[in-house]
């Protein structure tokens, strides 16, 4: 039998018991399936990722609103998802350059220091409702997109929005009914924070209840932004197929996908199979002309919360996913 045994730099196969070594091939042990802290370097922030197993799944229900429907059979390939949203303790790090230079260890590497950034925003984006353990909130989903491009650059990890099809998995964690927890909507108040129980504000993560899965607040507190373009009838167009990792390129502005609902919705809207879209209306009190590429100011509702596939694509894949411009918005 044949083994491959690690070595800094070295690659040292043992076949029929002769070794033989070969320099200069860099060889990668596959990085284990487990939980796992992600620090983020120079601060003393870090934030938790848990394994999805990879598998099939039904998405969607009958019955509800019309883009729930057909229910249909998906594969999902295995990935990690972040235990909570991130947090603004984290957000204000890529959103402040001058903040992160601040709290560094030390000079920041020249692709970190010339990253594109959000403008400082003219409102208070959290709405008075508090930075500190809550989650960050109203920033766009090309937002969103480069403060992963962010994390990429500090940690040299691949993270990413969730597809609808990854969040919806992740979220009912092999449930089949309404919520991953049953069907009984009372139960919310022990995983979700929503119009009936959060005081019309956001709150600290992680105080309710996990899904199966190790994920905090996957319903309710804020919503969470996926990679997806929204379409009424993505489920009609999967129908009667085999459908694997599905995504749909954003090639507009709106409607994007969004998930999870919020501290303000009711309950039904917390169901995994609900579906909602991004409004412009969300950008109204916009004064500049473009708007804003980077904050929906009126949707303090609004989060997001990464995934890193167990199986990274390539660096120009990477890159391509960072580097889309982003769409003037008038």
């Amino acid at each position: 039998m044949n083994h491959i045994l690690k070595r800094t730099g070295i690659l040292v196969v043992m076949v029929s018991s002769v070794l033989v070594t070969i320099a200069s091939w860099k060889f990668f042990e596959q990085e284990a399936f487990i939980p796992y802290s992600q620090k983020i370097p120079d601060s003393g922030q870090s934030f938790g990722m848990v394994p999805i197993q990879g598998g099939k799944f039904m998405m969607g229900s009958e019955g509800m609103t019309p883009d729930e429907s057909p229910v249909h059979e998906v594969e999902i390939s295995p990935f990690w998802m972040g235990t909570h949203e991130i947090t603004w303790d984290i957000f204000e790090l890529f959103l402040d350059k001058n903040y992160e230079v601040a709290i560094a260890e030390k000079a920041l590497p020249a692709q970190v220091d010339g990253l594109s950034r959000p403008s400082i925003p003219y409102l208070d984006m959290t709405a008075g409702m508090g930075k500190e353990g809550k989650p960050a909130i109203g920033m766009t989903n090309y937002g969103a997109i480069q403060f992963c491009k962010w994390l990429y650059l500090k940690t040299g990890i691949f993270y990413r929005l969730p597809t609808e099809a990854e969040w919806e998995y992740a979220a009912r964690a092999g449930s089949k009914s309404r919520y991953f927890f049953g069907e009984d909507e009372k139960l919310l108040d022990q995983y979700a924070w929503y119009a009936a129980n959060s005081g019309n504000i956001t709150h600290n993560i992680g105080q309710k209840k996990p899904n199966p899965w190790g994920l905090y607040d996957i319903l309710g507190n804020v919503m969470e932004w996926t990679s997806d373009q929204y379409a009424a009838d993505t489920y009609q167009s999967r129908k009667d197929k085999q459908v694997k990792d599905p995504t749909i390129e954003i090639k507009k502005l709106y409607p994007g996908a969004i998930r999870g609902g919020h501290y303000n919705s009711p309950a039904t809207d917390l169901r995994t199979a609900k579906r909602t879209a991004s409004k412009a209306e969300w950008k109204r009190i916009d004064p500049q002309i473009p708007k804003s590429q980077w904050w929906f100011p009126e949707a303090p509702f609004l989060g997001l919360r990464v995934v890193r596939p167990l199986n990274p694509p390539s660096q120009a894949e990477i890159m391509a996913y960072y580097d889309r411009a982003p769409i003037t918005d008038y």
